[in-house]
């Protein structure tokens, strides 16, 4: 059993056909979800806080 060789692989130069199609495919499918994922942080990112503290406590109550 030998050792593949580069010279023997049929796309070492470039991608052509469905590998190319199958690269572009996760290529977008990755900059889609990128995208999404910034416009649902920008749109559901509440900066305000949800329940103010009025005062703080300086001692636990113990029980």
């Amino acid at each position: 059993m030998s050792e593949p060789r580069l010279e023997d692989i049929e796309d070492y130069n470039t991608l052509k056909g469905e590998k190319k199609k199958i690269v572009l495919a996760v290529i977008l499918a990755g900059l889609i979800m990128g995208v999404i994922y910034v416009v649902a942080f920008k749109v559901f990112d509440n900066k305000e806080e949800a329940l103010p503290v009025e005062k703080s406590l300086n001692k636990i109550p113990m029980k």
